[in-house]
Formats: C-alpha cells, sequence, structure tokens
C-alpha cells in the first residue's frame, strides 16, 4: 500500500500502564497487523481493533495484558553460532518440501 510515509514514519506504538488492563498498540508493519487482526477475530474477548486509518494504512488494537509478551534473546556466541550452522547443514536434507 502506498501511503505516501518513509520507512521512519511508519512506526508501531505500543503503550500501557500498571493501572490499565489493556495493552494499546498502534502500527503500520503488516506482519502486526495481521497477526493481531487474526488474534482479534479468534479471541473478541482479549482483543479487538479499535480504528483504522486507511490513509495511511495504520491499525490500532487493544489487546488484555496477560495475552502479548515480549521476548529478549540472549546473542549468540561465536561456539553457539557455530554449533547451529553446523546443525543446520546437518538437517538441510530434511528442509526440503515436495511441491504439489
Amino acid at each position: 500500500m502506498r501511503t505516501g510515509l518513509t520507512k521512519q514514519e511508519k512506526t508501531t506504538d505500543i503503550w500501557f500502564d500498571e493501572k490499565d488492563p489493556l495493552i494499546h498498540i498502534r502500527t503500520h508493519n503488516t506482519n502486526l497487523k495481521k497477526r493481531l487482526a487474526a488474534y482479534a477475530e479468534q479471541y473478541p474477548d482479549e482483543c479487538y481493533q479499535t480504528d483504522t486509518d486507511h490513509e495511511t494504512g495504520c491499525m490500532e488494537f487493544d489487546i488484555a495484558k496477560g495475552r502479548f509478551s515480549f521476548r529478549l534473546t540472549a546473542p549468540y556466541n561465536e561456539q553457539r553460532r557455530r554449533a547451529a550452522s553446523e546443525a543446520a547443514k546437518a538437517n538441510a536434507s530434511n528442509l526440503t518440501r515436495s511441491v504439489v
């Protein structure tokens, strides 16, 4: 979608406070919008869309605090990176799928 916004202007804002039981999410990110919309459709008591800006492609959602999480991952050290690479190479033949 052409919105006239630069990538820098296409932001994702996530805000909440300790009092409110909801997390408010405002995003231009297509993948996140699709995931939140699907979740809202499946679990309307936990998540719902609050606004859409068709001009900029932005969508806003409210989601229950216990349903949204942030995942922090530790960086790989060189040894772990090498082990992951070797494991991926060893299992590469198992990753091919037949196309029907």
